[in-house]
């Protein structure tokens, strides 16, 4: 029962809302004309977390929770973590970040993380066995979960994957690129103020 609920919890709600929390991201980094200020490196950037965190949630959707899938949703979260960090520091040099924006981000860090937590409930002897605690042996093989997920419930993940977060980074991409000739970063105005 207690197993369910985690699960739906999981499925229903924190994925959902950490989907949402992208696609407001996107439209914070439209409001403050992400084109022309930090331009399509910055999307480059957030195309890579977008895949870092696509490897743990495929993994999750797909396959059985073992050893190696824990191992894998660790290192992308680290290093989506990482690569956070990396864009907020190349973002704040170059546009406005709001507080809604600043917001938004923390839902975008907490979420991955709560969902690991959610995974490690639900399988916990895997999740100790990865670090050789607990009494069960750590699996290391791929094998898809049995038995698998509602088609329905994979299908609509996917299309809200692709309309609401992979559509939009990659239009997000493409106006970076065509605002500034093709380069990754706009070229910088001079600062007049120093006259």
């Amino acid at each position: 029962m207690h197993a369910d609920v985690t699960q739906n919890v999981l499925m229903y709600f924190v994925l959902p809302i950490w989907l949402a929390a992208g696609f407001a991201d996107w439209l914070c980094h439209r409001a403050s004309s992400i084109a022309t200020t930090s331009g399509a490196k910055e999307s480059v950037i957030h195309l890579l977390m977008f895949a870092q965190m696509g490897v743990p949630i495929v993994a999750a959707i797909a396959l059985e929770i073992n050893a190696l899938v824990f191992a894998v949703m660790i290192v992308c979260f680290l290093l989506h973590e990482a690569t956070a960090l990396w864009d907020v520091a190349y973002a704040v040099e170059r546009r406005e970040v709001t507080p809604i924006e600043q917001h938004v981000h923390s839902f975008l860090e907490i979420l991955p993380l709560m969902g690991l937590v959610l995974v490690a409930v639900l399988n916990w002897g895997q999740f100790l066995a990865l670090f050789g605690l607990g009494t069960e042996a750590a699996r290391f093989e791929i094998r898809l979960k049995d038995p698998p997920l509602p088609w329905t419930y994979i299908v609509s993940v996917l299309t809200a994957v692709l309309l609401f977060e992979l559509l939009p980074y990659v239009e997000e991409l493409v106006r970076g690129l065509r605002a500034n000739g093709g380069r990754l970063v706009p070229m910088r105005k001079p600062d007049n103020s120093k006259r």
